[in-house]
């Protein structure tokens, strides 16, 4: 209500009220039409020309690339992803502004698309990172998250909290590391391993499912928290992993030969031919890591 302005500081004017009100209003229209997944070329026309969104500190700002993606994510709209990251790659996955990101140190297009299992968009947004210099890949697919909200996490931290097996082997596939620590020094298998005692059998199936495919990538002799735990427990964890993983795992034993031909199989596939590779390799279907069969 214009009445009200006089309670907002002096040096907000009507004229920025109603500039916010009206800010607020086409900013919700842009949300509603990603959310309403309407045509790609009605949503840039929106961008582009109609729609504002208001900042911290009274900036009126357009929508970003980078924005716009964050809400292709959350609404599961492919094609708006995709032209987005075949049209401004790398405005695409840049730092988003403070309105839509906590933490101004990481993009969080990789662990949104994992939160929200979006495994398609995940893909687009991976295979456009394929065309990025070598380093600057290696940040985005392995940069943590905001250390308050996130405790610090990886995209890989997220898929193997969340059970997102395809999520997790794309990232893998990818060349992201299994082994980074969030902020409370735990490794994606420390996540794994201490969400598998409890749960349903369904959850006890996705968990199994992201710790074999994460074994495929691990590096020998990887340090982790909960060694100590397996082996001051060992009857519970012997149950839990079978003999030969929990040797492996506690240090007692090399792991087993499949183990040891998958991840010299997959460290020659060269990350930006994954996961199509796979279609290559003379193996049947059940021995290929995760299928990732027709559904990707």
């Amino acid at each position: 209500m214009p009445g009200s302005v006089k309670w907002l500081p002096p040096s907000y004017s009507h004229a920025d009220y109603q500039s916010q009100k009206k800010c607020k209003s086409s900013s919700f229209a842009f949300y509603q039409a990603v959310r309403d997944l309407l045509p790609v070329w009605v949503l840039e026309d929106m961008r582009n020309m109609e729609v504002l969104h208001w900042e911290e500190g009274g900036r009126v700002s357009a929508y970003t690339p980078s924005e716009a993606l964050l809400y292709a994510l959350v609404h599961d709209h492919l094609p708006y992803a995709q032209y987005l990251l075949s049209h401004f790659p790398g405005d695409a996955l840049a730092v988003p502004s403070k309105n839509f990101s906590c933490c101004q140190t990481s993009a969080p297009h990789l662990s949104m698309a994992v939160r929200y299992g979006r495994v398609e968009i995940l893909r687009a947004i991976l295979q456009t990172l394929r065309g990025f210099p070598s380093s600057s890949r290696a940040g985005h697919i392995n940069r943590r998250g905001c250390q308050r909200v996130e405790g610090g996490k990886t995209p890989v931290h997220l898929a193997c909290e969340l059970h997102r097996a395809d999520c997790l082997m794309l990232l893998l596939g990818h060349g992201a590391s299994p082994s980074i620590p969030d902020s409370g020094g735990n490794t994606p298998l420390d996540c794994l391993l201490l969400q598998l005692i409890g749960g349903s059998k369904q959850e006890l199936r996705l968990k199994r499912l992201c710790l074999d495919s994460l074994l495929l990538y691990l590096p020998r002799g990887l340090p982790f928290k909960s060694r100590d735990r397996l082996r001051e427990e060992e009857g519970v964890w012997r149950e839990l992993l079978g003999l030969d993983l929990y040797r492996w795992l506690v240090g007692s034993s090399p792991p087993s030969l499949f183990t040891l031909s998958m991840q010299t199989l997959l460290g020659t596939l060269p990350p930006e031919r994954f996961p199509e590779a796979l279609e290559g390799l003379s193996l049947p279907d059940f021995l290929k890591p995760l299928a990732l069969r027709k559904k990707l």
